[in-house]
């Protein structure tokens, strides 16, 4: 059986709601910035960039993790470029997100299998990489470009 992940959303006033991904847990806020909403919360473009980066970085640890390398810690930045499509429209239209490993990569056994297939196994940028082009690239401890190679 697969997994239906869900969250439940409450309306807090105007664009800003209330949002439970686990009900023993305290909601995390989303909101519009000026002059929809406050900025009381990530935006949506935000929320969505956060579930690629996680899913990335997650998905890289876990290759990593699973040839007992400890490339901890990580830090990612993700960032999308919006702009208007055909309909003038805006639209989410490239994603980038950088992930940077807290140790040398020359450090790591078998980094360069894992770097060829990280992405194949994290779900959400997979997904969204059918609509919008998600570009990653992956820095070590030394500001060694690691991925994607040349």
């Amino acid at each position: 059986m697969s997994e239906s992940p869900s969250v439940r959303l409450v309306q807090q006033s105007d664009y800003q709601f209330a949002i439970y991904y686990n009900e023993e847990r305290d909601p995390i806020y989303g909101d519009e910035p000026p002059p929809l909403g406050r900025s009381q919360g990530a935006t949506p473009s935000q929320f969505l960039l956060a579930g690629v980066a996680n899913c990335l970085s997650d998905s890289l640890l876990f290759a990593l993790r699973k040839f007992k390398q400890n490339p901890e810690p990580i830090e990612t930045k993700a960032s999308c470029e919006i702009g208007r499509n055909a309909e003038n429209r805006l639209r989410i239209l490239e994603i980038e997100v950088e992930i940077r490993i807290g140790v040398p990569g020359g450090t790591l056994e078998n980094l360069d299998r894992v770097l060829a297939q990280f992405q194949d196994f994290c779900t959400v940028s997979s997904s969204v990489s059918l609509g919008i082009p998600v570009n990653v690239t992956v820095i070590d401890s030394e500001n060694i470009k690691l991925y994607p190679a040349g």
